[in-house]
């Protein structure tokens, strides 16, 4: 069963004529054994694209916090899986460490993770 289709019923063929019967069980194993895994696998990489955006909208949302209230340190809450959060201290908000793929981190002024983030999401929406 499919996730779009959950309770999607077998077809009854006998009601269709003879000759037609295996094109329309043909098709429908088609849609069922192809078409309907591959949507699945698009749809779980557009999800995993959307979160990526969205964790960089929130990165940019903070920058500008930082900007706005003036902030030169910062005492946040950081998550680290299973929303399991500790206290975390940033005694400097002048740079901060952006992810940039593949498990690499770069440090970053406010503004270039600005510019940075803005081309990402860019990037992303393609």
């Amino acid at each position: 069963m499919s996730v779009l289709y959950p309770e999607r019923p077998s077809l009854n063929y006998s009601k269709y004529p003879q000759e037609l019967q295996g094109p329309i069980k043909k098709y429908e194993d088609f849609i069922a054994n192809r078409l309907q895994p591959d949507l699945q696998q698009v749809l779980g990489l557009r999800d995993t694209i959307y979160n990526r955006m969205s964790e960089y909208l929130k990165l940019k949302t903070h920058i500008e916090t930082i900007r706005t209230q003036g902030l030169e340190e910062l005492e946040t809450k950081v998550d680290l899986g299973s929303d399991f959060f500790v206290k975390a201290f940033v005694p400097d908000t002048a740079h901060i460490y952006v992810s940039v793929g593949f498990g690499f981190h770069l440090q970053m002024t406010l503004e270039e993770a600005d510019t940075f983030i803005d081309d990402k999401v860019k990037h992303l929406e393609k």
